[in-house]
Protein backbone atom coordinates (compact mmCIF):
# COMPACT_ATOMS: atom_id res chain seq x y z
CA UNK A 1 0.00 0.00 0.00
CA UNK A 2 3.01 2.21 0.93
CA UNK A 3 4.39 1.54 -2.29
CA UNK A 4 1.75 2.52 -4.45
CA UNK A 5 0.94 5.96 -2.27
CA UNK A 6 4.44 6.43 -3.11
CA UNK A 7 4.25 5.99 -6.64
CA UNK A 8 1.00 8.19 -6.66
CA UNK A 9 2.47 11.03 -5.04
CA UNK A 10 5.36 10.81 -7.90
CA UNK A 11 3.09 10.74 -10.53
CA UNK A 12 0.68 13.40 -8.93
CA UNK A 13 3.56 15.81 -8.85
CA UNK A 14 4.81 14.93 -12.59
CA UNK A 15 1.47 15.88 -13.64
CA UNK A 16 1.45 19.01 -11.54
CA UNK A 17 4.94 20.12 -12.95
CA UNK A 18 2.93 19.99 -16.70
CA UNK A 19 0.79 22.98 -17.78
CA UNK A 20 -2.37 22.33 -19.33
CA UNK A 21 -2.56 20.48 -22.51
CA UNK A 22 0.56 18.85 -21.77
CA UNK A 23 2.87 21.93 -22.25
CA UNK A 24 6.36 21.95 -20.33
CA UNK A 25 9.41 24.25 -20.04
CA UNK A 26 11.94 22.04 -21.38
CA UNK A 27 9.34 20.93 -24.34
CA UNK A 28 11.87 21.10 -27.27
CA UNK A 29 14.74 19.92 -25.47
CA UNK A 30 15.54 17.24 -28.14
CA UNK A 31 14.02 18.47 -30.95
CA UNK A 32 14.84 22.49 -31.03
CA UNK A 33 17.27 22.76 -28.01
CA UNK A 34 18.18 26.53 -29.53
CA UNK A 35 14.50 27.57 -29.90
CA UNK A 36 14.64 30.46 -27.43
CA UNK A 37 17.69 31.60 -28.12
CA UNK A 38 16.81 32.23 -31.76
CA UNK A 39 13.49 33.57 -30.98
CA UNK A 40 15.14 36.06 -28.81
CA UNK A 41 17.62 37.12 -31.59
CA UNK A 42 14.80 38.12 -34.35
CA UNK A 43 12.82 39.75 -31.37
CA UNK A 44 15.94 42.05 -30.35
CA UNK A 45 16.51 42.24 -33.59
CA UNK A 46 13.01 43.80 -34.81
CA UNK A 47 13.09 45.73 -31.54
CA UNK A 48 16.02 47.22 -32.83
CA UNK A 49 13.76 48.25 -35.66
CA UNK A 50 11.15 49.93 -33.72
CA UNK A 51 9.96 49.98 -30.10
CA UNK A 52 6.39 49.79 -31.30
CA UNK A 53 7.16 45.62 -31.64
CA UNK A 54 6.73 45.51 -28.17
CA UNK A 55 3.21 46.18 -27.80
CA UNK A 56 2.49 44.75 -30.73
CA UNK A 57 3.65 41.42 -30.15
CA UNK A 58 2.33 41.56 -26.07
CA UNK A 59 -1.19 42.64 -27.81
CA UNK A 60 -0.78 39.79 -30.34
CA UNK A 61 -0.54 37.23 -28.17
CA UNK A 62 -3.44 38.31 -25.94
CA UNK A 63 -5.94 38.38 -29.02
CA UNK A 64 -4.87 35.02 -29.85
CA UNK A 65 -5.49 33.29 -26.65
CA UNK A 66 -8.54 35.16 -25.92
CA UNK A 67 -9.91 33.98 -29.34
CA UNK A 68 -9.60 30.00 -29.89
CA UNK A 69 -6.47 29.72 -27.15
CA UNK A 70 -3.58 30.33 -27.61
CA UNK A 71 -2.82 28.70 -31.61
CA UNK A 72 -2.12 31.44 -33.41
CA UNK A 73 -5.00 31.76 -34.99
CA UNK A 74 -4.94 35.21 -35.38
CA UNK A 75 -1.80 34.88 -37.76
CA UNK A 76 -4.05 33.03 -40.13
CA UNK A 77 -4.12 35.41 -43.71
CA UNK A 78 -7.31 34.27 -45.62
CA UNK A 79 -8.00 36.02 -49.27
CA UNK A 80 -11.02 36.14 -48.37
CA UNK A 81 -10.65 38.48 -45.59
CA UNK A 82 -12.47 36.40 -42.83
CA UNK A 83 -9.99 35.64 -40.80
CA UNK A 84 -9.55 36.01 -37.39
CA UNK A 85 -7.05 39.00 -37.88
CA UNK A 86 -9.90 40.71 -40.21
CA UNK A 87 -12.34 40.66 -37.31
CA UNK A 88 -13.51 44.41 -36.19
CA UNK A 89 -12.17 43.98 -32.72
CA UNK A 90 -8.74 42.57 -34.12
CA UNK A 91 -7.89 45.77 -37.34
CA UNK A 92 -6.00 47.68 -34.88
CA UNK A 93 -3.52 45.06 -34.19
CA UNK A 94 -0.02 46.46 -35.67
CA UNK A 95 1.52 44.88 -38.26
CA UNK A 96 4.81 44.91 -36.43
CA UNK A 97 3.53 42.24 -33.94
CA UNK A 98 2.79 39.91 -36.90
CA UNK A 99 5.85 40.76 -38.29
CA UNK A 100 8.45 39.83 -35.33
CA UNK A 101 6.28 36.17 -35.60
CA UNK A 102 6.92 35.36 -38.74
CA UNK A 103 10.66 36.67 -38.65
CA UNK A 104 11.49 34.61 -35.72
CA UNK A 105 9.53 31.46 -37.56
CA UNK A 106 11.57 31.93 -39.98
CA UNK A 107 14.49 31.55 -38.11
CA UNK A 108 13.70 28.66 -36.33
CA UNK A 109 12.47 27.08 -39.25
CA UNK A 110 15.88 27.50 -40.70
CA UNK A 111 17.27 25.83 -37.91
CA UNK A 112 14.93 22.83 -36.99
CA UNK A 113 11.88 22.67 -39.56
CA UNK A 114 8.67 21.76 -39.12
CA UNK A 115 9.72 21.17 -35.35
CA UNK A 116 8.05 24.63 -33.36
CA UNK A 117 4.55 25.94 -33.79
CA UNK A 118 4.02 29.27 -34.37
CA UNK A 119 1.59 29.25 -31.15
CA UNK A 120 5.31 28.85 -29.11
CA UNK A 121 7.22 31.25 -30.80
CA UNK A 122 3.82 33.70 -30.20
CA UNK A 123 4.28 32.68 -26.44
CA UNK A 124 8.02 32.87 -26.40
CA UNK A 125 8.04 36.53 -28.38
CA UNK A 126 5.49 37.94 -26.41
CA UNK A 127 7.60 36.93 -23.17
CA UNK A 128 10.63 38.15 -24.24
CA UNK A 129 9.39 41.90 -25.21
CA UNK A 130 8.36 42.42 -21.42
CA UNK A 131 12.21 41.59 -21.00
CA UNK A 132 13.46 43.71 -23.29
CA UNK A 133 11.47 46.38 -22.43
CA UNK A 134 12.59 47.15 -19.20
CA UNK A 135 9.89 43.80 -17.55
CA UNK A 136 10.70 40.88 -15.96
CA UNK A 137 12.28 37.54 -17.26
CA UNK A 138 10.74 34.58 -16.66
CA UNK A 139 10.31 30.99 -17.91
CA UNK A 140 7.42 29.79 -20.01
CA UNK A 141 5.60 26.51 -20.45
CA UNK A 142 6.25 25.20 -24.40
CA UNK A 143 4.14 22.23 -26.32
CA UNK A 144 1.18 24.45 -28.33
CA UNK A 145 0.13 22.99 -31.28
CA UNK A 146 -1.32 25.68 -34.27
CA UNK A 147 -5.00 25.49 -34.69
CA UNK A 148 -7.02 24.35 -37.23
CA UNK A 149 -9.94 26.73 -37.47
CA UNK A 150 -9.24 31.21 -38.02
CA UNK A 151 -12.77 33.15 -38.39
CA UNK A 152 -13.65 36.18 -37.92
CA UNK A 153 -17.38 35.47 -36.87
CA UNK A 154 -15.65 33.71 -33.76
CA UNK A 155 -14.06 37.00 -32.47
CA UNK A 156 -16.99 39.48 -31.60
CA UNK A 157 -18.30 39.14 -27.65
CA UNK A 158 -14.57 37.35 -26.87
CA UNK A 159 -12.30 40.26 -26.15
CA UNK A 160 -12.59 43.06 -23.53
CA UNK A 161 -13.74 46.69 -24.19
CA UNK A 162 -12.19 49.81 -23.93
CA UNK A 163 -15.76 50.97 -22.02
CA UNK A 164 -15.84 47.61 -19.77
CA UNK A 165 -16.57 48.13 -16.20
CA UNK A 166 -15.01 46.27 -13.78
CA UNK A 167 -17.94 42.91 -13.93
CA UNK A 168 -17.30 43.39 -17.62
CA UNK A 169 -13.84 42.52 -17.18
CA UNK A 170 -13.92 39.77 -14.87
CA UNK A 171 -16.60 38.23 -16.57
CA UNK A 172 -14.45 38.00 -19.77
CA UNK A 173 -11.66 36.75 -18.27
CA UNK A 174 -13.04 34.20 -16.05
CA UNK A 175 -14.04 32.81 -19.32
CA UNK A 176 -10.62 32.11 -19.72
CA UNK A 177 -10.11 30.65 -16.44
CA UNK A 178 -8.43 34.00 -15.03
CA UNK A 179 -9.30 35.76 -11.55
CA UNK A 180 -9.45 39.48 -11.00
CA UNK A 181 -6.53 39.64 -9.59
CA UNK A 182 -4.48 37.99 -12.84
CA UNK A 183 -6.90 40.45 -15.12
CA UNK A 184 -5.76 43.35 -12.88
CA UNK A 185 -1.85 42.27 -13.35
CA UNK A 186 -2.61 41.90 -17.16
CA UNK A 187 -3.85 45.24 -17.32
CA UNK A 188 -0.43 46.35 -16.65
CA UNK A 189 0.51 45.56 -20.53
CA UNK A 190 -1.05 49.01 -21.05
CA UNK A 191 2.27 50.49 -19.62
CA UNK A 192 4.10 49.88 -22.95
CA UNK A 193 0.63 50.52 -25.08
CA UNK A 194 -0.89 52.80 -27.11
CA UNK A 195 -4.29 53.62 -28.88
CA UNK A 196 -6.24 55.39 -31.44
CA UNK A 197 -8.45 58.26 -30.27
CA UNK A 198 -11.89 56.62 -31.11
CA UNK A 199 -11.17 54.32 -28.06
CA UNK A 200 -11.38 56.85 -25.53
CA UNK A 201 -12.53 59.96 -27.56
CA UNK A 202 -16.07 59.58 -25.18
CA UNK A 203 -14.39 60.15 -22.49
CA UNK A 204 -13.17 63.77 -23.63
CA UNK A 205 -16.05 64.89 -25.69
CA UNK A 206 -19.51 63.24 -25.20
CA UNK A 207 -19.34 61.62 -21.30
CA UNK A 208 -22.84 62.29 -20.18
CA UNK A 209 -24.84 65.66 -20.36
CA UNK A 210 -23.65 67.10 -17.87
CA UNK A 211 -19.92 66.29 -17.92
CA UNK A 212 -18.80 66.11 -21.32
CA UNK A 213 -15.48 65.15 -20.23
CA UNK A 214 -15.38 62.09 -17.72
CA UNK A 215 -15.04 63.43 -14.00
CA UNK A 216 -12.80 60.65 -13.14
CA UNK A 217 -10.33 61.64 -15.83
CA UNK A 218 -7.37 64.08 -14.26
CA UNK A 219 -8.31 67.17 -15.78
CA UNK A 220 -5.05 68.58 -16.83
CA UNK A 221 -4.45 64.88 -18.33
CA UNK A 222 -7.80 65.61 -19.90
CA UNK A 223 -6.75 68.67 -21.66
CA UNK A 224 -3.42 67.18 -22.80
CA UNK A 225 -6.03 64.60 -24.16
CA UNK A 226 -7.67 66.82 -26.13
CA UNK A 227 -5.10 68.88 -27.80
CA UNK A 228 -3.39 65.55 -28.74
CA UNK A 229 -6.94 64.13 -30.22
CA UNK A 230 -9.50 66.93 -31.06
CA UNK A 231 -12.39 65.71 -32.30
CA UNK A 232 -12.68 64.66 -35.94
CA UNK A 233 -8.67 63.95 -35.60
CA UNK A 234 -6.78 61.60 -37.98
CA UNK A 235 -7.90 57.93 -37.10
CA UNK A 236 -4.49 56.97 -37.35
CA UNK A 237 -2.91 59.01 -34.91
CA UNK A 238 -2.03 57.08 -31.82
CA UNK A 239 -1.45 57.95 -28.10
CA UNK A 240 0.76 56.29 -25.40
CA UNK A 241 -1.02 54.46 -22.43
CA UNK A 242 1.21 55.44 -20.41
CA UNK A 243 1.85 59.42 -20.43
CA UNK A 244 4.76 59.39 -17.86
CA UNK A 245 7.22 56.29 -18.86
CA UNK A 246 5.84 55.04 -22.58
CA UNK A 247 8.54 53.31 -23.05
CA UNK A 248 9.89 51.19 -20.22
CA UNK A 249 7.37 48.12 -19.08
CA UNK A 250 6.87 48.99 -15.16
CA UNK A 251 4.42 49.69 -12.74
CA UNK A 252 3.66 53.39 -14.04
CA UNK A 253 0.15 52.37 -15.03
CA UNK A 254 -0.73 51.85 -11.65
CA UNK A 255 0.57 55.14 -10.20
CA UNK A 256 -1.01 56.50 -13.32
CA UNK A 257 -4.86 55.03 -12.22
CA UNK A 258 -4.45 56.23 -8.82
CA UNK A 259 -3.40 60.05 -10.25
CA UNK A 260 -7.04 59.63 -12.61
CA UNK A 261 -4.88 59.14 -15.56
CA UNK A 262 -5.98 56.13 -17.10
CA UNK A 263 -6.88 56.08 -20.97
CA UNK A 264 -9.39 53.36 -21.02
CA UNK A 265 -12.22 53.50 -18.79
CA UNK A 266 -12.13 49.59 -18.37
CA UNK A 267 -8.58 51.39 -16.86
CA UNK A 268 -10.05 53.65 -14.59
CA UNK A 269 -12.02 51.35 -13.70
CA UNK A 270 -9.56 49.41 -11.83
CA UNK A 271 -8.80 52.05 -9.26
CA UNK A 272 -12.79 53.57 -8.72
CA UNK A 273 -13.90 50.40 -8.20
CA UNK A 274 -13.67 49.46 -4.35
CA UNK A 275 -13.12 46.03 -5.18
CA UNK A 276 -10.43 46.14 -6.96
CA UNK A 277 -8.41 49.58 -6.14
CA UNK A 278 -6.00 47.07 -2.81
CA UNK A 279 -4.47 45.67 -5.50
CA UNK A 280 -4.18 48.58 -7.83
CA UNK A 281 -2.83 50.67 -5.22
CA UNK A 282 -0.65 47.46 -4.04
CA UNK A 283 0.95 47.15 -7.52
CA UNK A 284 1.67 51.14 -7.56
CA UNK A 285 3.52 51.55 -4.73
CA UNK A 286 5.47 47.71 -5.15
CA UNK A 287 6.77 46.52 -8.38
CA UNK A 288 7.97 43.33 -6.99
CA UNK A 289 4.39 42.53 -6.14
CA UNK A 290 3.37 43.18 -9.76
CA UNK A 291 5.85 41.87 -11.06
CA UNK A 292 4.95 38.52 -9.66
CA UNK A 293 1.15 38.56 -10.41
CA UNK A 294 1.97 39.52 -14.22
CA UNK A 295 4.29 36.67 -14.32
CA UNK A 296 1.96 34.00 -13.10
CA UNK A 297 -1.01 36.22 -14.91
CA UNK A 298 1.15 35.34 -18.13
CA UNK A 299 2.04 32.15 -17.58
CA UNK A 300 -2.01 31.16 -16.24
CA UNK A 301 -2.75 33.26 -19.96
CA UNK A 302 -0.63 31.28 -22.27
CA UNK A 303 -2.53 27.63 -20.86
CA UNK A 304 -5.95 29.07 -22.39
CA UNK A 305 -7.21 26.54 -24.74
CA UNK A 306 -3.76 25.00 -25.57
CA UNK A 307 -4.03 22.40 -28.98
CA UNK A 308 -2.18 19.09 -28.02
CA UNK A 309 -2.20 15.88 -30.62
CA UNK A 310 -4.36 16.04 -33.60
CA UNK A 311 -6.27 19.17 -32.03
CA UNK A 312 -3.69 21.04 -33.72
CA UNK A 313 -0.51 20.98 -36.51
CA UNK A 314 3.28 22.23 -36.33
CA UNK A 315 2.69 25.29 -39.41
CA UNK A 316 5.29 25.63 -42.16
CA UNK A 317 4.21 28.96 -42.09
CA UNK A 318 2.33 30.74 -39.68
CA UNK A 319 -0.19 32.92 -41.78
CA UNK A 320 -1.09 29.51 -43.47
CA UNK A 321 -2.85 26.11 -43.08
CA UNK A 322 -0.92 23.58 -43.62
CA UNK A 323 -3.53 22.06 -46.30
Amino acid sequence: MEAWRGLYLIMLVMVMGRGEGNLVQNFYSSSCPNVETIVKQAVSTKFSQTFTTIPATLRLFFHDCFVEGCDASIMIASPNGDAEKDAPDNLSLAGDGFDTVIKAKQAVEAACPGKVSCADILAIAARDVVDLAGGPSFSIELGRRDGLISQASRVAGNLPEPSFDLNQLNSIFAKNNLSQFDMIALSGAHTVGFSHCSRFANRLYSFSPSSPIDPSLDQNYAQQLMQACPQNVDPRIAINMDPVTPQTFDNVYYQNLVAGKGLFTSDEALFTDAASQPTVNDFAKNPSDFNGAFITAMRKLGRVGVKSGNQGEIRKDCTAFNS
